[in-house]
């Protein structure tokens, strides 16, 4: 079973959507679980304080590394694999989640305020993981992603896990168009070679589909497509 851990400051937002839909079922059925701690738990003063201001000076407030190493430590997983949600992080992309996919746990820090300790992510083999170039006020939206991403790459998760096989990122190319009934609608019609039977044919046309997009789309992708 596939465990992913998640350290917030707001377990209340978890488990979201995940309580629904096939990752709910995936769940009831022991595919998978979901750890929320919350990190203010290990605030041993009466006011709880997880935040303080940075040595230095600077705007904002960090995440106290006594009060977030404790939370970690407590919940200690071995051998678990630790990520950070943050913006200077390495990308996270599909292949960064196929190899999540095959590890038995992680737990996934979600910062907020001006970010973290140094002392922390140093001292604990903490990875920093971004899914994007821009700035989220928390890190739980980003936590939604990153678990959404490996969720579905689990065997027995999805409905139909040959579903995956031709999505978006597997082959290095954007996704095809897809097309379902009716037939014609405002009085735009299903393209011909789908409705053809010739599977040779509709291969070929779903490739070029996938290449003329990803060429326009996605010149950085095409660029890494076409050296393979």
């Amino acid at each position: 079973m596939w465990q992913a851990q998640v350290f917030t400051l707001y377990p209340e937002v978890f488990p979201g959507p995940f309580s629904k839909g096939m990752y709910g079922k995936a769940m009831s059925k022991d595919l998978w679980n979901l750890k929320v701690v919350n990190i203010r738990d290990a605030a041993e003063d009466k006011h709880k304080t997880v935040d303080d201001t940075p040595y230095g000076g600077g705007s904002g407030m960090l995440l106290k590394p006594d009060v977030l190493a404790k939370s970690l430590d407590q919940n200690k997983i071995e051998g678990e694999r630790i990520l950070y949600l943050s913006p200077k992080g390495k990308k996270f992309d599909q292949n960064y989640a196929k190899r999540l996919a095959k590890e038995k746990s992680i737990s996934l820090i979600c910062g907020h305020f001006e970010g973290v300790d140094e002392r922390v992510l140093s001292t604990r083999n903490i990875e920093e993981i971004s899914i994007g170039d821009y700035v989220l006020s928390g890190g739980e939206t980003a936590a939604y992603v990153v678990i959404d991403s490996v969720l579905r790459l689990l065997p027995g998760v999805l409905g139909n896990d040959n579903s995956r096989i031709e999505e978006t990122f597997e082959n290095g190319l954007l996704e095809y168009p897809q097309f379902t009934k009716p037939q014609i609608w405002e009085e735009k019609a299903v393209p011909d070679v789908l409705l053809s039977g010739d599977h040779s044919k509709i291969k070929d046309w779903r490739l070029s589909q996938s290449e003329a997009i990803t060429r326009d789309r996605r010149p950085d992708l095409w660029e890494k497509y076409k050296k393979n």
